[in-house]
């Protein structure tokens, strides 16, 4: 009887991560998992890093291979460069479709290829810094770190709105080195940020971040090993979407507009002004409204998790198909007298706000309210769809930090005494293999943290940002304060939570002391300092997390993340000063962009929220009865968390989890102003790829999905700018004919 054999022990150390049959498919149907017995998924290495992670990112890691070159920086100011100019643009417009970092991976890869096959393997001598123009196959490393500075310098720079604002509205034109220093000093202080709570979401792996883990698909999607014919049909793929969207564009956006918002109840009853108010996406509720337009829904129909759609749309739905009738048609929340579309600020009869008469120098060039001309004017009133969005900012920034407190904080308390046990944080695969680079050193963070914090003291020293010195420091302090609860919505569900009105509430109460300047710009520059830099952050956090994922070395991923959005800011600088000079009238309001674009409404709600919250003021804001309601923002923010959290532990299966009242808030304080046309659109198509085709054709969305988004936003992009430039810049324009009337776009003539 032959004798019976033990069992082979399995190894826990993998010497090869699992080999993929199509990389385009992340599906575990899809994967060969014949080798995946070498890992041992139950040990401490591997137990807490998710299943969905799992099945993407590799274990193995090959320090050897080059990362920052010639080759990979040359790309990157490329790539930062267009999409700065992108981005840029979009801020102006009422649909914003930000540069898609998807493009740059796709269009990346090949260049780099072609520049490692055409340059000489010279090496260039420049002492301590000399490099090879050539150092060897382009590697997945150098294709990682292009799409990294091109995602951290291509984001459009929050701090352009300062001097944006002063021009639109005040006339004023902002020396262009304060701006410049001013943008370059608040982007650094999101490294400062993101560095505070780096060791909870980037070395956790329960931290996914939807965004990075796509982006990290896709790197691995284009890798060497894949078959030629596979990535050759991808390729094939991609920029036939591309070519698609770009010419189709032309329609949405110049030649027949009419199929940007196609409003079914208007063509049925025309004659009706109540069915058109209903039905017309531009002016109306948009109920059932259709748009043709991809800039009016974006691959966040792909990027979202489909929890976060359905929470999306649910807001919408109660922002623009149930209060608005109600306030609308019921003449409440100052309606009609107050435009309920419209994001600016009334006298109580309606008429426009004057308030650049609240404004006046002394002989020194100091700015002063005037108590005199305000007790003339009174109250800034503002429509109904603002007024309750202030409600849903305060809502949403109370909700974040209960919720945070509720989901998050027995996690923090155990990474903490972890920490203190083991003396790191974290041992999980892809943490011990970051940890053979070395990184950041503490200071090194000191350092990157004090050159911003001194360089926008000297600005607020000089008194060219209207902002009291005192505040300055307040701002740091709230703005470090925001950064643990928003990121952690962000890292979960790859919603990226606007920080709303809290600051500028808070900042109204500080400055109504005695000879505080009350200017607008003031209270604006406070914004971006104690709240807007959290969205520099969030993509400093999204980027670092594709690093680690992809085991680049931190220093030179940080590294290229600085000099990125040194490199971008004075391209988002220019781009505005040529929009101002181009769309002066339609941005600043004057007159009526026809297509409803170039409208800047995102500017205009920074300056009615100036206006109301530091010149005006809160203390006479909230002693109206037309405002008092607001404040109950903060009750309703605190209670709903707790809700969520008891049903979650009374029924853990009915996942209350996912119903993140901070992104409902947040979503329901949108203004959609005159234009609520898309997010209908948005969730059919989100229903279809996020819910159908993820659940059910799995396969088939895990190879296609990522890559058509790209496609589409790539289109919509390069149209916008060839319009832009060839034709906006030109004052090309279509002529009428039925498909762009002049009354009405949509033909909803009784509206």
């Amino acid at each position: 009887m032959a004798q019976r054999q033990e069992p082979q022990k399995l190894p826990t150390e993998k010497v090869q991560p699992p080999e993929v049959k199509d990389l385009d498919s992340i599906d575990r149907n899809e994967v060969d998992y014949s080798n995946e017995s070498q890992y041992d998924f139950d040990s401490a290495e591997f137990k807490n890093i998710p299943e969905l992670v799992r099945t993407v990112v590799g274990f193995e890691d090959n320090p050897s291979l080059p990362v920052l070159t010639f080759r990979s920086i040359l790309l990157s100011v490329i790539f930062c460069a267009i999409g700065s100019v992108v981005s840029q643009l979009s801020y102006f417009r009422t649909s914003y479709a930000p540069f898609p970092v998807f493009f740059v991976i796709l269009a990346s890869d090949p260049l780099g290829r072609f520049l490692a096959r055409i340059l000489p393997a010279y090496r260039v001598s420049l002492g301590i810094f000399s490099f090879s123009l050539n150092p060897g196959p382009w590697s997945t490393k150098e294709h990682a770190i292009v799409g990294i500075a091109a995602n951290a310098g291509s984001q459009g720079q929050w701090a352009t709105f300062l001097p944006t604002n002063a021009a639109l509205y005040y006339g004023i034109t902002m020396n262009p080195a304060v701006a410049l220093f001013f943008g370059w000093g608040c982007s650094l202080l999101g490294f400062a940020f993101a560095a505070m709570v780096r060791k909870i979401l980037i070395d956790d792996p329960e931290f996914i971040f939807p965004l990075s883990l796509q982006q990290v698909t896709l790197y691995r999607s284009m890798d060497t090993k894949n078959r030629y014919d596979q990535k050759r049909a991808r390729d094939q793929m991609f920029w036939i979407i591309l070519l698609a969207t770009f010419v189709w564009q032309f329609l949405p956006e110049y030649l027949f507009p009419f199929v940007a918002s196609l409003a079914p109840l208007c063509w049925f009853a025309s004659r009706s002004h109540t069915v058109n108010f209903i039905g017309a996406g531009r002016g109306g509720m948009g109920l059932l409204n259709i748009t043709l337009n991809w800039s009016n829904i974006t691959s966040l129909v792909i990027t979202y998790p489909y929890s976060v759609q359905v929470i999306i749309f649910l807001a919408f739905v109660l922002t623009c198909w149930i209060l608005i009738p109600i306030a609308y048609f019921g003449n409440l929340w100052g309606s009609p007298t107050y435009n309920i579309m419209s994001n600016g600020v009334f006298l109580k009869n309606g008429s426009d706000y004057p308030f650049n008469d609240l404004i006046y120098l002394d002989p020194n060039g100091m700015q002063h309210f005037n108590e005199t001309k305000y007790d003339e004017v009174g109250l800034a009133y503002s429509g109904a769809q603002y007024t309750w969005q202030m409600f849903m900012w305060v809502a949403s920034y109370m909700s974040s930090y209960v919720w945070c407190g509720l989901f998050l904080g027995p996690k923090i308390h155990k990474i903490w005494k972890a920490r203190k046990q083991s003396g790191s944080y974290h041992q999980d695969r892809l943490s011990r293999i970051i940890q053979r680079y070395p990184g950041i050193t503490k200071w090194e963070w000191v350092a990157l943290t004090l050159v911003p914090i001194l360089m926008l003291l000297g600005i607020a020293v000089s008194k060219t940002i209207y902002m009291p010195i005192w505040t300055y420091f307040i701002a740091l302090g709230f703005g470090a304060a925001a950064m643990l609860p928003m990121s952690f919505v962000y890292a979960m569900s790859g919603f990226s939570i606007k920080v709303g009105y809290f600051n500028e509430l808070l900042y109204g109460y500080m400055i109504d002391v005695k000879g505080s300047s009350r200017h607008p710009l003031g209270q604006l520059a406070y914004r971006i300092i104690s709240g807007n830099v959290w969205y520099d952050a969030r993509t400093v956090l999204e980027d670092q997390k594709v690093g680690h994922y992809l085991h680049l070395p931190p220093r030179q991923v940080i590294g290229i993340q600085i000099i990125a959005n040194m490199f971008a800011l004075p391209i988002n600088y220019g781009v505005m000063r040529w929009v101002i000079a181009t769309k002066f009238d339609y941005v600043s309001g004057r007159e009526t962009d026809p297509l409803g674009q170039w409208t800047g409404q995102e500017f205009q709600s920074y300056n009615t929220a100036g206006i109301q919250y530091a010149l005006v003021g809160p203390r006479r804001l909230f002693a109206s009865d037309f405002f008092r309601p607001i404040l109950w923002g903060f009750l309703a923010g605190a209670l709903a968390p707790c809700v969520m959290w008891v049903l979650h532990k009374k029924f853990p299966r009915a996942r209350f989890d996912l119903w993140n009242t901070t992104i409902f808030f947040a979503s329901a304080a949108v203004f959609y102003g005159n234009l609520s046309t898309g997010p209908f659109t948005t969730f059919l198509v989100g229903t279809f790829t996020n819910f159908f085709l993820y659940r059910y054709r799995r396969v088939f969305w895990n190879k296609w999905a990522y890559i058509s988004g790209a496609a589409l936003d790539t289109g919509f992009n390069a149209n916008l700018l060839f319009i832009f430039v060839f034709l906006g810049t030109t004052g090309t324009k279509m002529v009428h004919w039925w498909g762009n009337n002049a009354d009405s776009i949509e033909r909803c003539f009784a509206l």
